[in-house]
């Protein structure tokens, strides 16, 4: 653990660095914040501010980060995961000392051998000197057009392979990899000479796949990959499991049983194991910043078999998203409401409006206008917070359940303009 703390000193510093705020000591409630938006735009993984204070000591806690933080922090980093990280900055099991842990003094040279030390200097220099000269007069400037990244998919059903056609060959590199999407995890490395590179999308999205070379994106190429209506995935890994459009529709309502979901997956405990329905596609007539979805769902599963029964109601942007949870009211504490542009996290906010009975189905909506997200649950307002920029093109909808859920209608629309609406009969 004592390694682990080290390289945590270290991550940090190296954070500090990049950001070129100044030292972490005089960072604020503001600069935390800032770090939070700055993780969570690059990662997809929102770090609270009370989780970054702790982590740069600025709170008292003795535990230390979780996985998922760790991972977190790596990315922003632009390593793929903690893992890679710290097998990055370990050598023989020794971890490249941070700064902080480093407490040397410095030797003064006596007047015997002042003068060797004095040619040692200027030897250094001149060393420093001409590999500099040399590393300038062969620094060559890239010619951006000669870097091509561009996507072609090759089915229009799911799951989807994706041919990507690179060249990153001007950049004479050994590290080059494809990207996925914002997640680090989805990285994969490639020929730093090659020219194509397929890689396998098992969920439906709008993605931007990221060209990097040396740790540095070069160019990025959207991969929009729809559905035919909606479809069902359970989010099990490293595979997930897909039903069959008859499977997810029954009387009254789009969902499964339990009972289907443990005969799939050959579990009957399904915390933390999503079901997901989603239909992308382009909603023509919908405006991002003038709309209106409302749905009724439920989770269905009993507390056996769901501790929390948390569902989410996602509406899919070209540019970000709208994520809106419910669950049993004792576990508000474990879900976020992303609005957009912010991720609002139960942790460090009260989201106790947002607990519900799921042995009733619940009505859920959603209002963006005039530059405001407007929450209701059962015909309460729940949630009123500004939302400066739309989220692009709507291009999905996705009713997320932890275990067995159901919908039994939905309705997007922009007011007297364009309506899509459903009723799972």
């Amino acid at each position: 653990m004592e390694k682990e703390k080290q390289l945590l000193l270290l991550c940090c510093q190296l954070i500090e660095r990049s950001l070129n705020w100044g030292s972490s000591s005089i960072w604020g409630n503001d600069d935390f914040e800032q770090l939070s938006k700055l993780i969570f735009e690059k990662t997809r993984v929102r770090l609270s501010i009370s989780t970054l204070k702790r982590i740069w000591g600025k709170v008292k806690y003795d535990s230390f980060p979780n996985a998922a933080t760790l991972n977190a922090l790596a990315g922003f980093m632009d390593y793929t995961s903690w893992r890679d990280f710290r097998q990055q900055h370990q050598v023989n099991g020794i971890i490249e000392q941070p700064l902080a842990l480093v407490e040397t003094e410095p030797k003064i040279p006596t007047s015997t051998n002042r003068y060797k030390y004095l040619w040692l200097i200027a030897g250094l220099l001149l060393i420093i000197g001409g590999l500099y000269f040399v590393i300038i007069s062969n620094k060559k400037t890239i010619d951006p057009t000669t870097v091509k990244f561009g996507s072609k998919m090759t089915s229009d059903d799911m799951p989807n392979s994706v041919v990507f056609n690179y060249d990153a060959s001007a950049f004479h590199s050994d590290s080059v990899y494809i990207q996925q999407s914002w997640d680090p995890t989805r990285r994969e490395r490639v020929p730093g000479n090659g020219k194509q590179y397929t890689s396998i999308y098992y969920h439906p999205g709008y993605f931007l796949a990221k060209l990097i070379v040396d740790k540095h994106i070069k160019k990025e190429t959207t991969v929009f990959i729809k559905t035919k209506g909606w479809i069902g995935i359970l989010d099990h890994s490293p595979i997930p499991v897909y039903l069959s459009p008859k499977e997810i529709k029954e009387q009254g309502h789009m969902g499964i049983s339990g009972e289907v979901m443990q005969q799939k997956l050959g579990v009957s405990v399904f915390n933390d194991i999503w079901l997901k329905f989603s239909n992308v596609r382009e909603f023509a007539g919908i405006k991002a910043d003038n709309f209106t979805l409302d749905c009724t769902l439920r989770n269905t599963a009993t507390t056996a078999q769901s501790v929390c029964r948390k569902a989410d109601v996602t509406i899919l942007g070209t540019g970000m998203a709208i994520i809106i949870p419910i669950a049993n009211r004792g576990c508000i504490a474990d879900i976020g409401v992303l609005t957009g542009e912010n991720w609002i996290s139960g942790h460090d906010h009260d989201l106790s409006a947002f607990g519900c009975d799921f042995t009733q189905y619940q009505n859920l909506s959603c209002r963006v206008k005039d530059h405001r997200l407007k929450i209701y649950l059962n015909n309460k307002q729940i949630m009123d917070v500004e939302q400066k920029h739309s989220i692009g093109r709507i291009i999905g909808i996705r009713f997320e359940f932890e275990g067995p859920g159901q919908v039994r209608h939905y309705k997007l629309e922009t007011p007297g303009a364009t309506a899509y609406e459903e009723n799972f009969n």
